[in-house]
């Protein structure tokens, strides 16, 4: 049941290129993992909700895909599109970049935000990872020119520094408003789809560059039985020479990313799981926009 006592609500949306750390920063808001992260680029491909309820106030973050440029697939159309149609029907934008790299594809995504009517925070990321952070104070000054921000924070999502003050932020910019979900529920995302996205991680963290992008996963069966989950996924590849890289010798890969992801599965779902992996090819599936839809990327 929707709390009605609730003084503040409002959507948030998480912006930014490819791995920059969107992903790891709900997960950490949030306290457990909803996102799927990995080092690679374009990890995340849906729009992906974290509902955060603390005391009187919601917050719904909305982590969207890495905005990128050059989108020559129907994927990364879609992805572009994903994560660009949000930022106009949320009450406040956080944009993260990776420290103080500024690159191309930021400068695109700022002037995507010029037009933007609700507040920008600009959210630099990967402060662990500065060395001499004597050179922040004039990097907040040289971005500040770029824009009228809100505010300029830096964090680490990995380690969680500063987050709780970028979540202050957040809070104080929103709405008066009711909760939109129950207090809890922490994401618009089904058990379902998370397996899903298990499978699709333990993947990219385990394959070369080009394979995890030519890859997407599809839950036949997700049933419980006498106290054991049973899960049937589909790996979908493009090509019949990237099926055997999944499976690889013996089907040793698929059995480690099998294991991997089943034993993620147990802790998140608290039952036993019984997950079977099969590999398919489907030929340039991420750019038959057909193929999409009928895979779940709908818009």
């Amino acid at each position: 049941m929707k709390s009605e006592l609730l003084d503040h609500c409002g959507y948030v949306a998480i912006v930014g290129r490819p791995n920059v750390g969107k992903s790891t920063l709900l997960n950490q808001i949030l306290g457990q993992k909803i996102s799927i992260t990995t080092r690679k680029p374009q990890t995340t491909r849906h729009q992906i909700l974290g509902i955060k309820t603390a005391g009187a106030t919601q917050v719904v973050y909305v982590d969207t895909p890495g905005m990128h440029r050059g989108s020559k697939k129907a994927m990364n159309r879609y992805m572009n599109k994903a994560a660009a149609s949000v930022i106009n029907d949320v009450d406040v934008v956080v944009f993260v970049v990776d420290g103080m790299r500024w690159l191309e594809d930021d400068q695109a995504i700022l002037e995507k935000l010029q037009n933007v009517e609700a507040p920008v925070i600009l959210a630099l990321n990967k402060l662990d990872k500065l060395t001499d952070r004597g050179q922040l104070l004039p990097y907040i000054q040289e971005m500040s020119k770029k824009m009228g921000f809100k505010e300029i924070i830096p964090i680490s999502a990995v380690k969680g520094e500063n987050v709780g003050s970028l979540e202050s932020v957040v809070t104080g910019l929103l709405p008066a408003s009711p909760a939109f979900f129950p207090e809890d529920q922490v994401t618009d995302k089904s058990e379902r789809f998370v397996a899903a996205e298990l499978v699709r991680e333990k993947l990219m963290m385990r394959l070369g560059q080009e394979v995890p992008y030519s890859i997407t996963v599809e839950i036949e069966q997700f049933k419980l039985e006498k106290k054991v989950l049973h899960i049937h996924a589909l790996i979908w590849v493009e090509r019949d020479n990237q099926k055997m890289i999944v499976i690889g010798k013996n089907g040793e890969m698929l059995k480690a990313v099998g294991k991997q992801a089943r034993l993620e599965m147990e802790g998140l779902f608290e039952t036993k799981v019984f997950l079977k992996l099969w590999v398919k090819v489907k030929e340039n599936w991420a750019d038959d926009t057909r193929a999409l839809h009928n895979l779940g990327y709908t818009e």
